[in-house]
């Protein structure tokens, strides 16, 4: 499963400067060459912690962008996102994770990730993903204690649908908690799409989420 990166436009940013920041010493040299060699502008520079992060970020607070795993021999998890985003909050953050699941995607953007790319992405998949950050200007998701924005016409039954797709549930599982035949489900799960302008369900996690759409149990109460 392919997570599409989805930025928000509206912060005017050049990338000049990108701090990468990956455990496994021959993907990180790996990914800094091969962003080196597609954006010869872009200065990368890679570490292997956090806390060395903290030490770069402390000492050179000119980066204007960060790729982050998840997964760090210091801090493991979403909290290796907030923790980062407290030692710098202006920087935008990509994470790269090989943590695919749609629950994490969205604590990532309500976290204020600006992306979410899969660590096994093949590059010919993620470059075109990190070319519309290393091209285009960025800002992050809103936070979770965002307010949430009008649910773009959809119908309290289909935002029930996105809820448990928020937390990774089947089909037939959706179907079983909101007593929806199968079919019935994939019907709502087009509309979703539609509405959102998506194709996948991932994706249509992470557009809800970069939207503002609350995921609590008040605001998907079935019809």
């Amino acid at each position: 499963m392919i997570v599409s990166l989805r930025i928000i436009k509206g912060l005017s940013m050049n990338v000049a400067a990108c701090l990468l920041v990956e455990g496994h010493a021959l993907l990180r040299e790996g990914l800094s060459l091969l962003i080196s060699q597609a954006w010869p502008h872009v200065k990368m520079q890679g570490v292997g912690s956090l806390s060395q992060a903290r030490e770069v970020l402390s000492g050179h607070p000119g980066f204007s962008l960060v790729l982050l795993n998840l997964s760090l021999p210091d801090s493991r998890g979403i909290d290796t996102l907030r923790r980062l985003r407290g030692l710098a909050p202006a920087v935008p953050v990509i994470v790269i994770s090989a943590d695919e699941c749609a629950r994490t995607v969205v604590e990532a953007a309500e976290a204020g990730a600006c992306g979410y790319v899969p660590r096994a992405a093949d590059w010919r998949v993620l470059k075109p993903m990190l070319a519309e950050v290393l091209q285009a200007p960025v800002m992050p998701m809103p936070s979770g204690s965002a307010r949430a924005r009008e649910p773009l016409g959809l119908t309290s039954r289909q935002m029930a649908v996105l809820r448990l797709l928020a937390e990774g549930k089947s089909n037939k599982a959706i179907g079983r908690e909101l007593d929806m035949a199968p079919s019935t489900v994939k019907t709502h799960l087009e509309g979703i799409f539609a509405r959102l302008g998506v194709n996948t369900r991932t994706q249509a996690v992470v557009e809800a989420a970069r939207l503002g759409l609350a995921f609590g149990p008040q605001s998907f109460s079935p019809a």
